[in-house]
C-alpha cells in the first residue's frame, strides 16, 4: 500500500493511493494514523486536488554516511568499518514539490539521492532477526548538503541540516519487505538529465546492520525516518534547478530548487 499524508481545504489527513497513471491516482482518506490499526473510510479524492506533505513527521531522521564505496571514493574519504550515522534535524523535513532553498552560507550545495526507512513502532535494542518488524515501509529521500561547508566546519550540523535539506516522498510504500528492499533501483536526475544511478544492494551496510547499529543507542519512535546512504554520481545544484528521485517500486520525489528568502 502507498500511504501518503496530505492537506485539503486546510485539513491534514492521510490516505492510501490508487492507482497507476499519475494524472489519474487518488487517495482513499484513512481513519486514524496508519502507525495503528486502521480503515479506508471509502471517501476518495483525486490527487491533483490535493497539496501533497512529507509523507511523516519524524522525530529525528538518522542518515548514515559513506554507505556506497563508491561515494566514498569520489569524495576521496575511507570506507568506514562500521555504520556512520549523523542527525538531519526534523525541520529540515520537506516534501514532494517543496521548494528547496539554497543556504545563503555555501557557494556549492549537493544532490545525494537515498532510500529512506519509515519506522513503524516504538523500539530499541532491535535485534537484527527483528528488524523487519520494526519497518513500517519506505520512501524517497534527497540528503541534500552544503558541501563547502561539511568541508570547512568538519562536523555536519550545518552542512546538512539547514531548512529544506530533507525531502522525503513523494509517500511511503509497505509493500516492499526487506529482502526486496535490499536490491533496488535508486535513480537521480537534474534537469531530466541523469546524475545518479545504483542499487541498494551497493550497500556496504544493510538495512538490518543499520537499524541494529542505531537502535543499540537511542529509542526509534513510530515516523522516524534512516536514511541508508548515497551511491556515487552526487554533484552541484543550482537556483532553478529541478531535481528528481526515483526509487523502483515506490516512485519520484522532485522538487525545485531556489533562492533563499
Amino acid at each position: 500500500m502507498r500511504i501518503a499524508r496530505f492537506s485539503i481545504d486546510g485539513n491534514v489527513a492521510f490516505g492510501a493511493v490508487e492507482g497507476e497513471k499519475q494524472d489519474e491516482l487518488v487517495l482513499d482518506i484513512i481513519k486514524g494514523i496508519p502507525f495503528a490499526d486502521f480503515e479506508l473510510s471509502g471517501t476518495k479524492v483525486p490527487v491533483s486536488k490535493v497539496r501533497l506533505l512529507p509523507p511523516v513527521l519524524p522525530s529525528k531522521v538518522i542518515a548514515f554516511g559513506r554507505n556506497y564505496a563508491e561515494h566514498a571514493r569520489e569524495l576521496g574519504n575511507e570506507v568506514p568499518d562500521a555504520p556512520f550515522a549523523f542527525f538531519k534535524p526534523s525541520t529540515s523535513v520537506i516534501g514532494p514539490g517543496d521548494e528547496i532553498q539554497y543556504p545563503s552560507f555555501s557557494q556549492e550545495v549537493h544532490h545525494e539521492a537515498e532510500l529512506a526507512v519509515v519506522i513503524g513502532r516504538m523500539c530499541r535494542e532491535v535485534p537484527r532477526a527483528r528488524v523487519k518488524d520494526v519497518i513500517f515501509g519506505y520512501t524517497c529521500a534527497n540528503d541534500i548538503t552544503a558541501r563547502d561547508v561539511q568541508k570547512r566546519e568538519k562536523q555536519w550540523a550545518r552542512a546538512k541540516g539547514f531548512d529544506t535539506s530533507c525531502p522525503l516522498g513523494p509517500w511511503v510504500e509497505t509493500d516492499i519487505d526487506l529482502a526486496a528492499a535490499g536490491d533496488l533501483t535508486v535513480q537521480l536526475t537534474v534537469n531530466g538529465a541523469q546524475r545518479q544511478l545504483g542499487r541498494t544492494s551497493e550497500m556496504i551496510h544493510p538495512i538490518e546492520d543499520l537499524i541494529v547499529n542505531i537502535s543499540e543507542a537511542m529509542t526509534l519512535l513510530p515516523g522516524d525516518v534512516i536514511l541508508t546512504g548515497t551511491p556515487a554520481g552526487v554533484g552541484p545544484l543550482n537556483v532553478g534547478d529541478e531535481v528528481a528521485v526515483t526509487i523502483e517500486g515506490i516512485g519520484t520525489l522532485t522538487n525545485k530548487v531556489v533562492k533563499r528568502g
